[in-house]
C-alpha cells in the first residue's frame, strides 16, 4: 500500500553498480582549485539524490574555469522506474545518455529570441502582435516580447484541456491560435506570474514568422551546429527515441495546494505530464516551454558558453552584451503569482541570490533555471563555475529534496568566490 502512495525506484547497496563516469573526462581538481575532498563531498550529496529513490537516473555535470570538474551519472535510463516490474531490462544511464530540461528549456528559448535582437530583427519591447497580429485579439495588444520573457504578459495559464491531447503538439499553429483568444488576467507588465508553457509556444512563433524557419532549426543553424553539439535542441530525431531517459512518477502523491497550482501553471496534473514526456509526439514535437533533450555535458556546456560571454571553446555563437542583456535583473523578489514563492528573474533566467536561491548561499551572480521536477541548469560568475544537474524522476514534494540544495550548496563550497 505504501509503494503505491510513495513509488520509488529500487536502489542497490553499492552504488557503483550504477555509476558511469566519463573516461578521461574529468580534471585533476588542484588544477582548478578545488580540494579532492571537497569534490568527494559534492559527489556524497549526488548520492544521496539517487539514494532517494526517487530518480531512476541522476546526472552530473559541472565545469570549473573551463575544465571538466564531474561528469558522471547514476542509475538507470530505462527499466527501473517504480511501476516496472523486478524482471524488466535495465538499461544503465551513462554520461551520454539525454534527459528532458523540462522548463529549463526556457533558458534556450530566450537566447534565440536574444540572438534574433542581436542581429536587428526584432526589438524585446516590440509587441508580440507586431509578428502575430492574431494575438492582439481580447485586449492583448500591449503585449510585448519583454513581457513574455519576464513573465509579466499576464497570460500565464492555458486554457483547461488545451493540451490533453498530445496530438496538438503536430499542429503547433493550432496551439497559436488557442493562445491568441486567451484574455489577460491583468494589465502586462504590472504582476509576476511564472508563464509555464503559454509564453515558449508565443516566442517559438515569432521567431518562425520572422526568420521562415522553425526555432529548432534556428537554434541548431544559428548555435548548436557551430558549437559542435550533438544534442540540446527541441525534441529529437525518430533514430534517437530509444536513447533517451524514460521519466518515472515518484513520490507521494501531490495534494492541494501543490497540485492545484501545477495543473493550473501545466493545464494537467504532473502524472499527465509525466506520461506525455515518454510519448513519442512529445520528444518528437517542438515545445519551446519544455522539450530540450540533453546530457548534461552538453547542458554544462551551453552554460559555460553563456558564463564565457557567448564563446565555447573558441567559437563564438553569442555577443557578450546580449548574454548580459539577457541575464540581467528584471524581477527582484516579488510575488510570482503561479509559483508563489518570490524569484529574482532577467529575461528568460532564474537568478540566484544571497539567501534564497536554486543554487545555494552567496550566489547572487549565477543565473540558470529550475526544470520539472529537480532539474538545474546554471552559471556562476562569480565561482567560474558552470553545471547541470539532470534527473528522469519527476516527485514534487519530498524529504529528501533537501539533498538537492544541499548539492547545489556543496558546489558553492567547494569552488570559492
Amino acid at each position: 500500500m505504501l509503494e503505491s502512495l510513495w513509488p520509488r525506484c529500487r536502489i542497490p547497496r553499492d552504488l557503483r553498480e550504477v555509476l558511469s563516469v566519463r573516461e578521461g573526462a574529468e580534471c585533476d581538481p588542484l588544477e582548478v582549485g578545488v580540494d579532492p575532498e571537497a569534490l568527494d563531498w559534492i559527489w556524497q550529496a549526488a548520492e544521496h539524490i539517487y539514494s532517494s529513490g526517487m530518480h531512476p537516473a541522476v546526472s552530473l555535470c559541472i565545469r570549473r574555469r573551463g575544465r571538466v570538474l564531474i561528469d558522471r551519472t547514476l542509475g538507470h535510463a530505462a527499466g527501473n522506474a517504480p511501476n516496472d516490474p523486478p524482471d524488466a531490462t535495465r538499461i544503465p544511464a551513462t554520461p551520454d545518455t539525454p534527459i528532458c530540461l523540462f522548463s529549463a528549456s526556457k533558458v534556450v528559448t530566450a537566447m534565440v529570441l536574444h540572438l534574433l535582437e542581436e542581429r536587428g530583427l526584432l526589438h524585446v519591447d516590440d509587441p508580440v502582435a507586431e509578428y502575430i497580429p492574431e494575438f492582439a485579439r481580447n485586449g492583448k495588444a500591449a503585449i510585448t516580447i519583454r513581457h513574455m520573457l519576464n513573465h509579466r504578459a499576464g497570460v500565464p495559464n492555458p486554457p483547461p484541456g488545451a493540451l490533453d491531447d498530445l496530438e496538438i503538439l503536430r499542429n503547433p499553429r493550432a496551439i497559436v491560435n488557442v493562445l491568441c483568444e486567451l484574455e489577460p488576467l491583468w494589465r502586462p507588465g504590472t504582476r509576476l506570474a511564472y508563464h509555464a508553457i503559454t509564453a515558449g509556444f508565443l516566442l517559438g512563433e515569432i521567431v518562425h514568422r520572422i526568420t521562415g524557419s522553425d526555432i529548432r532549426t534556428v537554434l541548431a543553424r544559428e548555435i548548436l551546429d557551430p558549437l559542435g553539439f550533438r544534442w540540446m535542441n527541441y525534441g529529437v530525431a525518430e533514430a534517437d527515441l530509444p536513447l533517451v531517459a524514460e521519466n518515472a512518477i515518484t513520490g507521494p502523491i501531490p495534494l492541494p495546494p501543490v497540485s492545484t497550482l501545477v495543473r493550473r501553471a501545466l493545464g494537467v496534473d504532473v502524472e499527465t505530464v509525466t506520461r506525455f514526456s515518454n510519448d513519442p509526439r512529445f520528444l518528437r514535437s517542438i515545445f519551446p516551454s519544455g522539450n530540450i533533450i540533453s546530457t548534461a555535458d552538453e547542458a554544462c556546456a551551453f552554460f559555460e558558453m553563456l558564463r564565457c560571454g557567448g564563446e565555447f571553446a573558441g567559437t563564438r555563437v553569442l555577443d557578450r552584451r546580449t548574454v548580459l542583456r539577457a541575464t540581467g535583473e528584471q524581477s527582484w523578489f516579488e510575488p510570482d503569482f503561479t509559483l508563489i514563492l518570490p524569484f529574482r528573474y532577467s529575461m528568460g533566467f532564474m537568478l540566484g541570490a544571497e539567501w534564497f536561491s536554486l543554487y545555494g548561499p552567496h550566489t547572487s551572480e549565477a543565473f540558470g533555471h529550475l526544470g520539472l521536477s529537480n532539474v538545474i541548469v546554471w552559471a556562476d560568475p562569480a565561482r567560474e563555475v558552470s553545471g547541470a544537474l539532470l534527473t528522469s524522476g519527476k516527485p514534487l514534494v519530498y524529504p529528501e529534496i533537501f539533498y538537492l540544495w544541499e548539492t547545489m550548496r556543496r558546489i558553492g563550497v567547494a569552488c570559492s568566490r
